[in-house]
């Protein structure tokens, strides 16, 4: 019982981080925009754990499943990486053509000739993307087609019915493999410290023209419209109220 204020506590920091981050990156207008319906309050972790409640948001997500048509439809997403397409890029990062060393000793001129070099062998010679590979197939992968736009995402639901939905978007640039080693953690505390009340369901997007996500073909797809697209997203999931993660995009 001593520990449920301090639980309160981080829970009400992560919302109001999320909001901040995304009061900065999109203003005040557009968080009214795109969240209005969510109505982030303080009652957003007061979720009863009723049966009837839990009965309610699964019924919900499986309509929104079932309604979906077409591509608007929430599909499975596999994928492979042929060992030749590895091969190949193994072959242009050790065909590169060098520029000459800095005059300098320091950054001042950019990225320093050594460590290029060093980063060209790393990925040539010790990075292993076979193990990368495995760990993503590991996860559960999913698409969606959002404004006529195919949107990759994962997601990972909590065994704790009452966890926090979570939408977290990689940064610029980046990808979802940033993203992987916190899953675990956010999505079952308590083999990490945590407790139950910590536990999220988590869904991490691929960015428009990033990763498995189709590649825009117009102009238009700002922050505003991104964030749009990912209440789109959950809505989908079943998630009538969610908080967000976001890097510096």
């Amino acid at each position: 019982m001593t520990k449920q204020p301090k639980e309160k506590s981080r829970r009400g920091f992560l919302k109001t981080s999320a909001m901040l981050g995304l009061a900065v990156a999109l203003g005040p207008a557009a968080i009214g925009e795109v969240f209005a319906e969510s109505k982030f309050n303080s009652n957003l972790r007061n979720k009863t754990n009723s049966k009837e409640d839990l009965m309610n948001e699964a019924s919900g997500a499986k309509r929104a499943t079932e309604q979906a048509s077409g591509n608007e439809a929430i599909r499975p997403f596999h994928f492979n990486f042929p060992a030749s397409d590895i091969t190949e890029l193994h072959r242009r990062v050790n065909a590169t053509r060098w520029p000459d060393k800095e005059l300098v000793k320091d950054a001042s001129q950019g990225v320093q000739f050594a460590t290029m070099q060093k980063l060209a062998h790393y990925w040539t010679t010790e990075h292993d993307w076979s193990k990368c590979e495995a760990r993503m197939k590991a996860l559960p992968h999913f698409i969606t087609n959002i404004d006529g736009l195919d949107i990759h995402f994962i997601h990972v639901k909590s065994k704790n019915a009452n966890a926090l939905p979570m939408i977290i978007t990689h940064g610029w640039p980046g990808s979802i493999i940033e993203q992987m080693k916190i899953i675990e953690p956010l999505t079952n505390p308590t083999a990490h410290g945590g407790t139950a009340a910590d536990a999220f369901d988590v869904v991490i997007p691929s960015l428009p023209g990033y990763g498995f996500s189709g590649k825009p073909t117009k102009t238009g797809w700002d922050p505003a419209h991104i964030a749009r697209a990912w209440t789109v997203l959950m809505k989908r999931l079943g998630y009538a109220q969610f908080v967000a993660q976001g890097g510096d995009l």
